[in-house]
């Protein structure tokens, strides 16, 4: 009978709190200020994750920020997922184990450059829909979910014998459109029920009066996040006027940046970071650095833009981090660490190495056949037929790629315009006709081609989803073909729209477990439009990360051993390889590469496994 008795005592010594007298946090009753960092498990392959998190802890880090992506856990509805590169309570155990407590960010919106800010598409499935509201069907679905996830964590909070120290409710949405009060009380009263009174909940938003009007909430405590470009004082201040007592906290001091197809690789100073983190330290502030490592967005989890147009996040989310996409330790890093070692004593012991990389070199593909050609595999359900066409949503499709198919209604001798007039291509489609690519129409930049042909001729508009919008008022963002196609002046109608599982068919070994079959005639030049390459990087004994180069190839997927590394497009750039990591290799069987191609793929069909990224446009 003694035993329960000691239990209890040592629990209920455990809390953490805030001290509004001495604007401070309270942990097991003393002050206390985290130096925290953020790492999402999301974008990390589950067997590094114990080596990110001891390479935080050895720079002086008593603390981690977490976000809980809904989609990657509830892809389809009411079917879900915490097993493997998705164990969010191993991931929680890890972080324990290192000796870093945890800041968690469980949304239901995550904002985080992350596909539709972590909100699944399968919400989109209600035409009206008021995402990010008290809208009841919103509403309805967010509390079934937080009702699997909250019960979860609630045996992590650190009063609870875990490490879980806070909790955010949603996601700086003061810089949403809807400001609606109602649903910042609904998820209010939904946190309190399943995480109890006791936890310290808070928001997060940005440095201006609108964010933190719309964003805060009685009950929550406001914190405010910004960069190294911004008078500390002044944006504290602003956190004074909605917060008078408490703790200072910026939530997300950016270390870095995102990158969009197209931009500049973005790059912020060493020294700003450490000046400015130095700065807030001494002024007692408790502050997480976003992010701490960036990682990557595998497979079609990146997110996108849309302020005057549709902008899709690359694949790499580095982000000039202290610790890059591989997990390696920057001079960012050590200059961080320099900074800390004034404010806390970190551990001793020498920082874990950089994983090793290795250049595998050369491999030479060969083509399998252009999409259109291979839909018996890549659509095995075959197509949906439909009048008009159907969204990505309504095709219950979420990601990756659909083909629509039709014919042409009549002869077109002239080059005649396919237009699509209510630029209704989300995001990109890729236009070939009897079997040979036309070109294509881009949402926001290029609504109308040209084609020509003759009646009955087939045309195939293969639909890229680049990424959902994660930020802003655009959040719903359907895709495919939203809106009719005109040619000349017909409607476009009469389509068979094929569901394409690429994903499904190389995950089972496709097409290197038939390779006898894919032996085309080689052309002198491969031939323009979607098409599938396929060939194997030979075993060396060695799984060292590596990164994938693809050196005048245009724009498009690869999957390494079935998994699905994300997009690359060199032709537009900043990035220019991508990551792979080492536990996807095998050290004695062939290693399967497969390459969608979209547009155009080089004569010489090499791909090129180097030693070190490339993220940024070499400078000719």
């Amino acid at each position: 009978t003694v035993l329960p008795v000691l239990t209890y005592i040592e629990t209920s010594a455990l809390s953490f709190s805030i001290d509004y007298k001495h604007n401070c946090f309270l942990k097991d009753g003393k002050p206390f200020q985290y130096i925290s960092g953020s790492i999402h498990y999301s974008r990390i392959p589950r067997y590094y994750w114990r080596d990110r998190l001891v390479k935080m802890y050895m720079t002086g880090l008593n603390a981690i920020q977490v976000y809980v992506p809904w989609n990657f856990h509830e892809a389809v509805q009411g079917v879900h997922n915490f097993t493997g590169d998705r164990d969010l309570e191993h991931f929680l155990d890890l972080a324990n184990q290192t000796g870093l407590l945890v800041i968690l960010r469980p949304g239901p919106y995550i904002c985080a450059e992350w596909e539709m800010g972590g909100l699944p598409a399968w919400l989109l499935q209600k035409p009206n829909i008021i995402l990010r509201s008290a809208d009841t069907d919103y509403a309805q679905a967010v509390s079934n979910w937080l009702a699997v996830l909250l019960p979860k964590m609630k045996p992590w909070l650190y009063i609870n014998g875990g490490n879980i120290i806070s909790v955010q409710v949603e996601n700086e949405y003061g810089s949403y459109y809807a400001c609606d009060y109602n649903y910042m009380r609904h998820l209010r009263t939904l946190f309190r029920f399943f995480l109890g009174e006791d936890t310290v909940l808070f928001t997060t938003d940005g440095n201006t009066d609108k964010e933190m009007t719309c964003g805060t909430l009685e009950g929550l405590y406001a914190t405010v996040d910004f960069g190294t470009d911004t008078n500390v004082t002044e944006a504290f201040s602003r956190q004074r006027r909605f917060e008078p007592r408490g703790p200072l906290v910026n939530s997300e001091f950016y270390t870095g940046w995102l990158d969009h197809w197209g931009d500049q690789h973005a790059v912020v100073d060493a020294q700003k970071v450490s000046r400015v983190l130095g700065e807030m330290l001494t002024m007692g502030a408790n502050v997480n650095m976003y992010m701490f490592e960036g990682g990557t967005n595998f497979g079609y989890w990146n997110g996108a833009d849309h302020d005057t147009r549709f902008r899709s996040v690359v694949t790499s989310y580095d982000y000039d981090a202290p610790l890059s996409e591989a997990g390696d330790p920057t001079e960012k890093l050590l200059a961080i660490r320099d900074v800390i070692k004034q404010f806390r004593d970190i551990p001793s012991g020498p920082m874990p190495p950089a994983t090793p990389k290795f250049a595998y070199g050369f491999v030479t593909l060969r083509k399998v056949g252009n999409v259109s050609s291979l839909l018996n595999t890549l659509s095995p359900l075959g197509p949906v037929k439909s009048q008009h066409p159907l969204t990505f949503e309504e095709m219950k499709q979420y990601y990756g790629y659909m083909l629509y198919r039709t014919t042409l209604p009549r002869d077109l001798s002239e080059p005649t315009p396919l237009i699509s007039p209510l630029n209704g291509v989300h995001d990109r489609a890729y236009v070939s006709v009897n079997g040979v690519f036309r070109g294509l129409l881009e949402r926001d930049t290029a609504l109308v081609m040209n084609i020509t042909g003759q009646q009955g001729d087939t045309v195939d508009i293969l639909v890229e989803n680049m990424g959902r919008v994660n930020f802003g008022s655009k959040i719903n963002d359907y895709k495919g073909l939203l809106s009719n196609l005109i040619l000349g002046k017909d409607v476009l109608t009469d389509w068979k729209i094929y569901p394409l599982d690429i994903d499904g068919a190389i995950a089972a070994r496709w097409p290197h477990s038939d390779s006898r079959k894919y032996f085309p005639t080689p052309q002198k030049e491969p031939l323009p439009g979607p098409a599938i390459y396929m060939g194997t990087l030979q075993p060396n004994g060695l799984a060292w990360d590596t990164f994938l180069k693809l050196y005048e190839w245009t724009k498009g997927q690869v999957w390494i051993n079935g998994v699905n590394l994300g997009r690359y497009w060199p032709a537009r750039g900043p990035q220019q390889t991508l990551y792979i990591p080492g536990p996807l290799l095998s050290t004695s069987l062939p290693n399967n590469i497969t390459v969608l191609e979209l547009e155009g793929a080089p004569a010489h069909l090499r791909v090129l496994f180097m030693d070190r990224p490339q993220l940024s446009v070499p400078v000719q």
